[in-house]
């Protein structure tokens, strides 16, 4: 197989594909992830230029853009500086229903199998190594019959950042603590859920969507994460007449 077919072969960027977006959203992610916090200053320009390879034009025309958007301030003659986030009022998500819950995840499977593919064919190895450490972080707590929605909702969050898109991660950020809907519904509506079997049987799902990503198969990795948020919605949801 030559080096073209190879599924682990890098992604050739567009034609056209804009020098200053990459730095925009490099810039806007590591802001988002609290790599650089309010009131950091960024690097100075010359660095970003021998960092990117880009022209200070490009890099001028990038933090134009994170200014634009209210992420960073530029106070003359002493550099860039990190703003502190206006809280929004975001995404209204209601989830304490049967029927809200099948909702989100209907949202959650177009959305999430788009960010899996792109995260097998973007990641990096310490995207992997972080995603690694949440599921262990998720099968440590399910042996101890602790929560695992922490190490859950930051697994989906590890593939969302690993696209390189900060939407995914700003969605799915906007999403909250419903991005792990099932202890939030009421009891009557979780159909006598058994919710460790659950945990355990998602977290199988999740080594399947880890693998294919670090494959680099995006068709895989799609497949496996749409795999499961659809046996997600049917183990919370099933239909009547179905066994669990």
């Amino acid at each position: 197989m030559n080096a073209a077919e190879s599924p682990a072969a890098p992604p050739r960027k567009p034609r056209g594909h804009s020098r200053a977006h990459d730095l925009v959203t490099d810039l806007t992610q590591r802001i988002l992830l609290g790599k650089f916090r309010p009131g950091d200053k960024l690097p100075s320009e010359n660095t970003l230029v021998r960092e990117h390879g880009v022209s200070r034009t490009l890099v001028r025309e990038a933090l134009s853009k994170l200014q634009a958007a209210g992420l960073v301030e530029a106070r003359h003659g002493v550099g860039t500086f990190v703003l502190e986030r206006q809280p929004r009022e975001g995404l209204r998500v209601g989830v304490e229903s049967a029927a809200s819950v099948r909702d989100l995840l209907e949202l959650r499977i177009g959305l999430e199998s788009q960010a899996a593919a792109l995260a097998a064919r973007r990641r990096t190895d310490e995207q992997l190594v972080r995603m690694r450490q949440a599921l262990d972080d998720y099968q440590d707590l399910a042996a101890a019959g602790d929560s695992v929605i922490e190490p859950d909702r930051r697994f989906h969050l590890l593939i969302a950042e690993a696209t390189g898109n900060l939407y995914f991660t700003e969605i799915l950020n906007q999403l909250g603590n419903a991005l792990i809907p099932r202890n939030r519904m009421a009891p009557e509506e979780r159909s006598g859920a058994n919710l460790a079997r659950h945990a355990y049987l998602a977290n199988l799902e999740h080594e399947a969507i880890l693998n294919a990503i670090r494959r680099q198969d995006p068709d895989a990795a799609r497949a496996a994460i749409c795999l499961h948020l659809s046996n997600s919605r049917d183990r919370l949801l099933p239909d009547k007449g179905e066994e669990d």
